[in-house]
């Protein structure tokens, strides 16, 4: 029983899991500082209120706390872009430079007289018949 517990603890599936979830704890935390401590002053000092809480609409005595909603989507949003510009365009700009693509060396080439694309060792055009010059090869 406990050894079929040790395998499935040791299975790559399951460390991958935990140490991404506590990479994401970590990425959380200070995503959430960055946001709190920096964006939402700043939009403080632009706006001049930082916090929505204290807002509310009474309707027959019951009071809609609407500020505590509008605070937490504007953190998500905030949130989001953050992840956004500091994270994912980032990282798909460190990967489109990884995946760049050496050039092809070219196959075919164009007829001097007709401009039709034919293969790099045609001794004539197949669309203008004109006799071509094959460079002799190294």
């Amino acid at each position: 029983m406990l050894k079929g517990f040790k395998e499935f603890v040791l299975r790559g599936n399951v460390v991958d899991l935990a140490v991404g979830v506590v990479m994401g704890a970590a990425f959380g935390t200070v995503v959430t500082s960055i946001v709190k401590d920096l964006l939402t002053p700043f939009i403080a000092a632009i706006v001049g209120k930082p916090d929505f809480s204290a807002i509310a609409l009474e309707i027959r005595g019951s009071k809609l706390m609407f500020g505590n909603f509008v605070n937490a989507a504007i953190s998500f949003l905030l949130i989001a872009a953050s992840v956004y510009f500091f994270v994912v365009m980032p990282m798909n700009a460190i990967i489109k430079r990884a995946r760049k693509e050496p050039p092809v060396d070219p196959t075919t080439k164009k007829c001097p007289e007709c401009l039709s694309e034919i293969p790099l060792d045609a001794r004539r055009c197949a669309h203008c018949t004109s006799q071509l010059t094959v460079p002799a090869k190294a």
